[in-house]
């Protein structure tokens, strides 16, 4: 039977192909529980249960030759997600965290978000732990990204659903397939996350802790198997590392492949790069002025701390080297307002994204011109090349949206009895898919101090924002179900 507006057998018959894709990972925290002698059940139970759904859905619902409308791209998109969130939730039900925490945690998991739920992180399994920082991995460049990557021919319904999930990038740039785009993008990803893996094991970290680093770094996640997180370690050289990579993973991936095979300055001549490189030395120097004038650190430690701090909460990977909640009220209202921005579009990180942000500055100076110059025609470029000004409406109105979500769910929570700071917090940190937020949900605390109520709401925040807003608020509206 068919849904208004979408066909079922075409639906069921490509999430059946997900399915074996998001059971084929479970294997890979299996061999690590074997390798620790830790019980296999907690994998094995979810990875059978995905496999049979799967056989079932293709045995029954084969993948249809026609090909897929609009809407069916964005279902597709959107309820991948969710599975992926559902399937992957499981085995950290088996290892007893209850259902509504493993959610969460699974959630932010594929979303690349790294904001916990699980209040005491370091006692869970060695290959729990190791499964958290695999599906930030996999999140980080997308599990869609991946699909449209190892199945071939799905033709224009790939273009839909690259689209859908990452709608930022224009992927037109490197190749014409969109599936060779997805495998380019895939293969900078892995040729980076091998290089952070390697240069960790040079400066001393073991390989567990250098493999879930890594996972959790260049996706701009932010998950770490120790509670206090990137503090554990206490050595400017590892956050060092950690920096460049986070820096690397917040910039757009396919620059970097332009860098790497074309043009060597590609990265440094992008207006959006440049401005994000702008964004972090500003805040940087602030961070660094307020902490040194407050007397909170010397000079140097304020350096040290205040750009792994801008890094990583611009780029939302949201690890912390040092308890910022701490901090005075103006470099916390610094880390806050990084929250909304983001690292660039076709990065691994989350928020509203830097061209966003520029190209709306770049509107307002337009905007003020005009009132000057009224018959002035004012065009607004980027990269030397004129933006057509149905991209600035999409913009705007991707803005006026993500404010107004971030909005309700403050609002939400707040009814919820949290504090202000709490309350603004742990949306923003939620919805720009950040990790960590102020309060009671700061660096070295715990979103489980969420009523639960709270954490479905932020749960969805974590989706809605991942899939940049659009994809999943189009399934909420009237006219997505009718004919």
């Amino acid at each position: 039977m068919d849904v208004i507006g979408l066909r079922s057998r075409v639906v069921l018959g490509v999430l059946g192909p997900v399915l074996w894709l998001l059971s084929g990972f479970l294997i890979i925290p299996m061999m690590v529980a074997l390798y620790y002698g830790e019980p296999l059940h907690i994998f094995a139970i979810p990875l059978v249960s995905a496999v049979v759904i799967a056989y079932i859905f293709t045995l029954f619902f084969k993948r249809q030759k026609d090909e897929w409308n609009r809407k069916e791209g964005f279902f597709i998109v959107a309820s991948t997600w969710l599975i992926a969130a559902v399937l992957y939730s499981l085995p950290y039900m088996f290892e007893g965290v209850p259902p509504i925490n493993a959610l969460f945690e699974s959630m932010s998991g594929v979303t690349a978000t790294g904001a916990t739920a699980l209040p005491d992180i370091e006692s869970h399994s060695k290959s729990l732990l190791f499964w958290r920082g695999l599906t930030q991995w996999l999140g980080g460049m997308g599990i869609i990204m991946l699909f449209v990557a190892i199945l071939p021919k799905l033709g224009v319904a790939g273009r839909q659903m690259f689209r859908a999930e990452v709608p930022g990038l224009q992927e037109e740039k490197l190749r014409p397939r969109i599936r060779e785009t997805a495998k380019i993008l895939w293969l900078v990803y892995i040729i980076l996350s091998i290089s952070e893996f390697i240069i960790l094991k040079i400066v001393g970290l073991s390989t567990y802790d250098a493999i879930t680093h890594t996972f959790t770094s260049i996706s701009c996640s932010g998950f770490s198997p120790y509670a206090n997180s990137i503090a554990t370690f206490s050595d400017p050289l590892v956050e060092g590392i950690f920096v460049v990579f986070m820096f690397l993973g917040g910039a757009n991936f396919a620059l970097h492949y332009k860098t790497i095979y074309s043009d060597r300055k590609s990265l440094i001549k992008d207006q959006e790069f440049k401005f994000y490189f702008l964004i972090i030395v500003s805040a940087t120097l602030v961070l660094v002025y307020e902490l040194y004038r407050a007397e909170v650190y010397s000079i140097t430690d304020a350096f040290r701390y205040s750009i792994f701090q801008v890094i990583s909460i611009l780029t939302t990977t949201g690890y912390a080297s040092v308890d910022f909640d701490l901090w005075p009220d103006s470099p916390r209202f610094i880390l806050f307002l990084l929250m909304f921005i983001g690292g660039c579009a076709g990065s691994t990180s989350g928020g509203v994204k830097v061209v966003r942000l520029l190209l709306l500055l770049k509107y307002a100076q337009k905007v003020l011109l005009n009132v000057i110059h009224p018959k002035a025609v004012i065009p607004i470029r980027f990269n030397n090349k004129k933006v057509p000004d149905d991209v600035i409406h999409s913009i705007v109105s991707f803005l006026v949206i993500y404010i107004l979500i971030f909005a309700v769910s403050s609002t939400l929570l707040s009814m919820l009895g949290m504090d202000f700071i709490t309350t603004l917090s742990a949306s923003i940190a939620t919805l720009g898919n950040v990790g960590p937020g102020l309060g009671l949900v700061g660096p070295m605390a715990s979103f489980d101090n969420i009523p639960d109520p709270g954490k479905l709401i932020l749960i969805a925040n974590m989706w809605i924002g991942r899939l940049e807003v659009f994809t999943v608020i189009v399934l909420l509206t009237p006219a997505f179900w009718k004919h």
